[in-house]
């Protein structure tokens, strides 16, 4: 297992409950094929440029264990969800 560490910019009209849900979806996902080692609310924050007509997004930080496979198994639910409007993830 490598240690990976993703980073996710959720849309801001996205309301607090709606957060917690997102974050536990993805946690529990992760921890499906892997471990999740802390996951971290960053907050809204201004984008450096604007992404789907956003001008600002709520971070959203996971660091956890998995194989390698999983990441684009990941990423590919990341997609789907239209509540999440950039994503990336990478190896530590």
């Amino acid at each position: 297992m490598n240690t990976y560490e993703s980073i996710i910019i959720v849309n801001p009209q996205v309301d607090e409950a709606k957060l917690k849900s997102i974050e536990e979806q993805y946690t529990g996902l992760i921890n499906e094929h892997g471990n999740v080692e802390s996951v971290e609310n960053m907050g809204k924050r201004k984008l450096a440029y604007e992404i789907k007509k956003h001008k600002e997004g709520t971070y959203m930080l996971f660091n956890f264990k998995a194989k390698p496979d999983f990441i684009q198994e990941l990423e590919r639910n990341y997609r789907i969800s239209d509540d999440i409007i950039k994503f990336i993830t990478v190896k530590k």
